[in-house]
């Protein structure tokens, strides 16, 4: 939230010019405007009614000892630069926050540093599924990512974009990543499947490629929630697209096994279509 503070606080934790920590009545709060810590220490009181850009309050008291934690380990500029991405999303959004994310994102962001400062890269198997998926989260990530740059002088790699947008993701959904993880493992499995059983390279940036993620994705959707779909042309498509139906009968037996659920005929219908059209399109590629 943002507007002013409403009783007088005491620092607590100078991180940068732009953020502090500080006590209102025993409630700790991250406080975020340009300048609002310039020649602020420890111990000094901030009145009340003044102006703020944002404040976040860490209410849950596990979060709340998860943070402490976190402070005790990170550098204050990480979790000062952190903080101004956190308010960078929020604002983009115009939506509050879960407050795990100024844990989630600040370790994530803190450990990819070091891990990228050491020249060690770690691949992200579901680029392609997120950007699909989760645009806008993938979009705000990039922005964050850019951020991140200009402050550490270091490149970040499209697939902590990735990462990023399911932090930011979670943070939209109270917290937790849903079914995410599961559709983009899903996913994943079903693709290397098809590119190995009928030996071709799927174009990830494809809008074939992204229909059919996205078909997968709110197919699981429908069966967790017990709405399956009716397909009137499940006759004709068995029949025209006989190798592909076959293809998608074993592609659907990922599906059921990873997820134990039951995939229709009728759905089995509809993905043999888009297994035909990544067929097609292979093909015309090649050529």
């Amino acid at each position: 939230m943002n507007g002013y503070i409403c009783h007088k606080c005491e620092v607590v934790k100078v991180f940068n010019n732009n953020v502090l920590l500080v006590n209102e009545k025993d409630i700790e709060k991250i406080l975020f405007r340009k300048g609002i810590g310039f020649g602020r220490k420890t111990g000094d009181i901030i009145s009340s009614g003044e102006k703020v850009e944002k404040i976040f309050t860490i209410e849950d008291k596990n979060n709340y000892d998860n943070f402490k934690q976190l402070m005790s380990y990170a550098d204050k500029e990480i979790i000062a630069l952190s903080e101004e991405v956190i308010v960078m999303i929020s604002n983009e959004l115009s939506e509050e926050l879960d407050e795990k994310i100024h844990i989630s994102l600040t370790d994530h962001i803190l450990f990819a540093l070091k891990r990228l400062e050491g020249n060690e890269e770690i691949e992200n198997p579901f680029l392609a599924e997120t950007e699909i998926l989760y645009k806008t989260e993938f979009d705000i990530a990039k922005k964050a990512t850019i951020i991140i740059e200009k402050a550490k002088k270091i490149k970040i790699p499209d697939g902590e974009v990735g990462f990023i947008a399911l932090h930011i993701h979670s943070a939209r959904n109270n917290g937790k990543l849903s079914n995410t993880i599961k559709y983009n493992f899903v996913c994943n499995s079903v693709v290397e499947f098809l590119e190995e059983e009928i030996d071709i390279e799927i174009d990830k940036k494809s809008l074939d490629y992204a229909r059919f993620v996205t078909h997968i994705r709110f197919a699981i959707e429908r069966f967790l929630n017990n709405k399956p779909i009716k397909n009137e042309l499940i006759s004709a498509i068995k029949k025209q697209y006989k190798s592909s139906y076959e293809i998608a009968k074993k592609s659907a037996k990922i599906i059921e096994q990873q997820l134990y659920i039951d995939i229709t005929e009728d759905e089995i219908g509809y993905l043999s279509m888009h297994i035909e059209r990544l067929r097609q399109a292979s093909r015309n590629n090649y050529n």
